[in-house]
């Protein structure tokens, strides 16, 4: 047997590995309880002596996206205390204890319950998608925002949406991984490893169809725990200020310090009568959480403790140091120049206006993002070259580790796994290109999952592959229902074709599955005007824009069901399917072998730092902690500090997008009229958003940020560019999140949107 220290390790951190690993779990499916505390807002929560303050002040932040039964560990615990936390850190440890289940997934970002009847609080940017489909010609929500007066008044925010609330946690890596090394044929392994974790899906849960259940992967494949999740799907928009408070600043503004964006929205969880998730209907209740958040106005100052839990997507920083050069080297690159060309793409259609504008507007909002993200990431390594240095270093210090005598196993594993990796840098290009083309078309892309689920449909529930069972079908179906509202037949062939005439670029012999996607006869040319009349063609004799259309394909149709039919995009879905199949197998073979090796490598980095090591962001629940600190922590004027305040606003101001405050804001800014919220140590001025040494990525946006109690006093909605490379290598000197402050939320509802009822649900008193 290969030796698997990384398992035993997460399990020391988790509790006994002695025992037989039992679930975690919930008692009941909602019932409402709330921790007891002593003030409604928490202003006049009683103060001690503050003990961890010393240690606040020389803390530099090592970074860490912790899992929370990572917070038990002595080291984390001690440093938790010593920055001043009054929670026993054995109840971060909880993940179903408050605060921690109060916080939830919403599907690429966090949310958190902070009311007992359901309201969740969240992004402002993470309701565009539920703002276009309530939007229409005659309301256009996403620039006007909305407010329900009442839960009547609540808005359907789309049947893709879902709200996700941690159950259970059970570690079933012994159950995954045993005797897999015994099996010789990697696709062999791989097909048993993913036999068994559909195995424990299916018994999590049968006989109980509100939870999803998931088998989620840890340091590369060495720890593996099965997660239940109550999957609320009837969820409702309830209150998004206008764009001009939510976004303001912009594209501009993306990743920048100061900020002065009311980064905000709520949502609002319903469910069946019975208490159980149930699809959207008139008859269904606000569901009761177990824990909610409580929102403080009580505010936070320049050095004190916080912490973020959320549910990252995403980071790279237990890959090798060859990964990281190829990154830098190609693949970041190749990334950038094609989000450049698509953010053009969008960014002229949304000059459009219309329905077309409000779609690519979205779209272009989150192109956008993601593009100044890995621009940031190549200029952080760029900036700081050390960075690199500390990798590499890092790296040769893994392999030394497993060179050691007596680690024979290990060191020839990280061999075979950099051969792995290096077999796929050779294969990145066509890849990348197959792969942008294959989903460049939202429609191609339906015909190639409605063929997945025809060629699974031919085999028994529990044969198929993840993601095409029975239990998947729903969501399936409810994604297509979604599309319906983003698409639009312009955006999509421009998108498409943008990834077909990329693909050009290629050498001929290393692309015919683009004559095979295009249909095109064998030696006949293959241009631009090629792709042009093939495009019209497609577009012009497809029936797959209707909703209706595409649904019941997915729901009914066999693999012989699509070779009759005359859709040119299920057509040129069924060409290249060889070419998918063929893909298929290849990644059943490497998976397969890294689900063997990879571990060892992240064992040997682990080794390599001392001991604790925070798994990837893999989109599971984590804590991160820290303190409010600006960037330039020695700097004396406020527009350097760690806090940007209302004030500000006015000198900002253009009167223009993206600089362009409601009239109301700006007048009663001036008039300074900010009642309790106001903040003496701001001389008196409003607190907008602020700054601390905070670990996240993507997926973090809408994690609620809490003080010392617990107690939500910020909303995290964005990082900093200098710090963007911590994704890959963390360095606490440049990384910040950025957090919308409460107290500039409670404002605006209390007195301009007339959010007071709001406010009264969520236990706060209106005050202006």
């Amino acid at each position: 047997m290969i030796r698997y220290v990384v398992v035993a390790a997460a399990l020391a951190a988790c509790g006994s590995p002695e025992k037989p690993p039992q679930p975690v779990t919930r008692d009941t499916l909602g019932s409402t309880t709330h921790a007891t505390r002593g003030t409604s807002e928490g202003s006049n929560a009683p103060q001690t002596t503050d003990s961890g303050l010393a240690a606040r002040r020389a803390y530099s932040n090592p970074g860490g996206m912790w899992r929370p039964q990572q917070l038990a560990l002595p080291q984390l615990a001690d440093t938790l205390r010593s920055l001043g936390l009054q929670l026993d850190p054995k109840t971060l440890g909880d993940p179903l204890q408050e605060p921690l289940a109060a916080v939830v997934s919403l599907g690429g970002c966090t949310g958190s319950f902070v009311s007992p009847e359901g309201l969740i609080a969240t992004n402002h940017h993470c309701a565009q998608g539920a703002l276009l489909q309530i939007s229409d010609n005659s309301h256009n929500y996403l620039e006007d925002g909305f407010l329900a007066k009442s839960h009547a008044e609540d808005k359907p925010a789309g049947p893709s949406q879902h709200v996700m609330v941690a159950q259970a946690f059970t570690d079933v890596s012994k159950r995954i991984r045993d005797e897999l090394d015994a099996i010789g044929d990697p696709i062999a392994r791989r097909k048993e490893i993913e036999n068994r974790e559909k195995e424990l899906v299916a018994a999590c849960e049968k006989d109980r169809p509100w939870l999803r259940c998931v088998v989620s992967s840890f340091f590369h494949g060495g720890q593996f725990e099965l997660i239940e999740m109550l999957d609320i799907k009837d969820v409702r928009v309830v209150y998004v200020p206008a764009r001009a408070v939510g976004d303001y600043g912009g594209e501009i503004d993306n990743w920048e310090w100061p900020r002065h964006t009311g980064d905000w929205s709520f949502f609002r969880a319903y469910v069946g009568r019975d208490g159980k998730p149930a699809d959207y209907s008139p008859e269904n209740i606000p569901y009761q959480p177990k824990h909610y958040l409580h929102v403080s106005a009580a505010g936070l100052k320049t050095g004190d403790f916080v912490m973020a839990a959320g549910y990252p997507g995403r980071t790279e920083r237990t890959e090798t140091a060859s990964q990281l050069h190829h990154d830098l080297d190609w693949g970041y690159p190749t990334r950038i120049d094609y989000d450049t060309q698509r953010y053009k793409i969008a960014e002229e259609h949304w000059k459009d206006g219309g329905e077309i504008g409000r779609k690519a507007g979205v779209m272009k909002q989150g192109i956008e993002n993601g593009l100044e993200k890995t621009q940031g990431i190549v200029q952080g390594f760029t900036k700081n070259p050390d960075l690199v240095k500390q990798k590499d270093e890092l790296d040769r210090k893994a392999k030394a580790w497993a060179a050691q005598p007596g680690y024979d196993i290990d060191k020839t594993g990280i061999e075979r796994y950099e051969a792995l990796i290096a077999d796929q840098f050779k294969a990145a290009p066509n890849d990348f290109a197959r792969a942008a083309a294959f989903h460049g078309s939202t429609l191609l892309a339906s015909a190639i999952a409605i063929a997945h689920w025809a060629e699974e449909r031919a085999k028994k529930d529990d044969d198929r592959k993840p993601g095409y069972q029975q239990r998947d079908l729903e969501r399936a179906t409810a994604g297509q229902k979604a599309l319906g509202k983003r698409y639009d037949k312009t955006l999509d062939r421009a998108f498409f074709r943008l990834a077909l005439v990329r693909a050009l670029a290629l050498p001929e012999a290393e692309r015919p599955w683009l004559a095979t996607l295009l249909g095109t006869k064998k030696g006949a040319k293959l241009d631009e005007a090629a792709i042009d009349k093939v495009l019209d063609a497609w577009y012009a004799g497809t029936k797959l824009e209707s909703d209706a259309t595409r649904i019941e394909l997915l729901d009914k149709s066999t693999m012989r069901d699509l070779e009759s039919t005359k859709d040119p995009f299920v057509q040129a879905a069924l060409r290249v399917w060889p070419v998918i199949k063929a893909d298929e197998k290849t990644a059943d073979a490497r998976d397969g072998e890294l689900a063997l090796f990879a571990p060892m490598y992240v064992e040997a980095m682990r080794q390599a730092l001392g001991g604790a090591l925070a798994p990837d962001a893999n989109g599971t629940l984590r804590v991160t902690f820290g303190t409010v600190k600006s960037l330039h922590p020695d700097a004396k004027d406020l527009a350097s500090g760690a806090f940007t305040v209302a004030s500000q606003i006015l000198a900002k101001d253009t009167g223009k997008e993206p600089f362009n405050s409601p009239k109301k804001v700006l007048d009663a800014i001036k008039a300074k009229n900010f009642g309790p919220y106001g903040d003496p140590a701001l001389n008196g001025d409003l607190p907008i958003d602020f700054e601390a040494d905070l670990d996240s990525t993507g997926g973090n946006s809408g994690s609620p940020v809490m003080n010392n109690r617990g107690e939500l006093v910020g909303l995290l909605f964005d990082g900093n560019k200098e710090g963007l490379a911590s994704d890959v290598v963390f360095d606490g000197t440049t990384t910040r999140s950025i957090m919308v402050d409460a107290r500039y939320m409670l404002w605006t509802m209390d007195l301009l949107d007339d959010a007071k009822g709001l406010l009264s649900e969520m236990g706060i008193a209106p005050k202006m």
